[in-house]
């Protein structure tokens, strides 16, 4: 991931916490913040000592590797956010260490093995089902509660709420199955209910949702890298529409570097209606605007052609 040069993005001096950076997008928003010279804490269950039950590869030590090399300062912390007090643990370091918290990413998931797609809830696992929402909103709140009283010691601070579809996309269509409905519609909402508990301290709270993802376990399951991810167009033409994790990392470092980011406090934003706004682009210097294709290409059942989307 190389920084990006559209813009000049400064957070030299910012402090912020990347909460599921581990891999995907977590660590894309990890290793931009760290590009525009930012320190950033990254938090995961998987070191290279432990995996967590998702049993992938990455870890947050090569998280923190490369936000270091791109120009930042990366510090791995193993943290399960569903456990309270390693939570605290995490902020008070961060407290003892700078101070201060000026950017928070709540990008904290891991139920994709969990989801049965496509199963009414009266046949899936109820405890898979209720696992999947622990992960996906109880962490996020979990981490909320610890993270903002240091976030707020100073106004202008940022929370960016990650998860998987706009509200209005959200609003009208059923996500796969009711957990994973319900848990990507909840992100959104936690978004905005921070924004209006963060407004009189001067800081703004965001939902933040990238495209179609290139992470490492979706080009995994492809069976391409990112070097020939459009060999995956043969099994899935509209993958052609496809984004790395650095474009939604560039869409928060865009967001923290913007003086005037409260107009979008409590707002439901993509990565490709920020790269129109901000001027970013992705590693190969294209803009795909992934939600808009999805309504008017993929799902009016048209032929995959992003002439005009990226």
């Amino acid at each position: 991931m190389t920084q990006n040069t559209s813009q000049n993005v400064n957070l030299r001096g910012t402090v912020a916490l990347v909460a599921g950076a581990t891999r995907g997008t977590g660590r894309g928003i990890a290793v931009e913040l760290g590009a525009a010279g930012a320190t950033v804490y990254c938090t995961g269950r998987t070191t290279r000592e432990h995996r967590s039950e998702l049993d992938r590869p990455e870890t947050i030590e090569e998280t923190a590797e490369l936000v270091t090399k791109a120009g930042g300062t990366g510090i791995a912390i193993r943290a399960d956010h569903l456990v309270p007090e390693e939570v605290r643990a995490v902020v008070e370091r961060i407290d003892r260490e700078h101070g201060r918290l000026d950017v928070l990413v709540n990008d904290v998931w891991g139920g994709d093995p969990l989801a049965e797609w496509d199963t009414p809830v009266w046949r899936h696992s109820l405890d898979k089902g209720l696992r999947l929402l622990r992960l996906a909103v109880d962490t996020h709140i979990i981490t909320s509660h610890f993270a903002l009283p240091l976030l707020i010691r100073n106004p202008g601070g940022l929370v960016v709420e990650v998860t998987d579809g706009t509200l209005e996309y959200n609003a009208g269509h059923y996500r796969l199955n009711l957990y994973y409905d319900l848990a990507k519609s909840a992100v959104l909402r936690l978004a905005y209910a921070q924004a209006e508990e963060l407004r009189p301290h001067g800081c703004t709270a965001v939902a933040l949702t990238p495209g179609w993802l290139r992470s490492e376990m979706m080009l995994d399951i492809y069976g391409v890298t990112e070097a020939n991810w459009r060999d995956a167009l043969d099994k899935e033409p509209h993958f052609a529409i496809s984004e790395t994790p650095a474009f939604t990392g560039r869409a928060v470092a865009a967001l923290a570097a913007d003086p005037a980011r409260a107009r979008w406090s409590g707002r439901s934003l993509s990565s490709g209606q920020l790269a129109k706004e901000y001027g970013f682009t992705d590693v190969d210097g294209s803009r795909p605007d992934a939600w808009r294709y999805i309504v008017e290409v993929q799902d009016a059942g048209k032929p995959a052609d992003t002439t005009g989307y990226r």
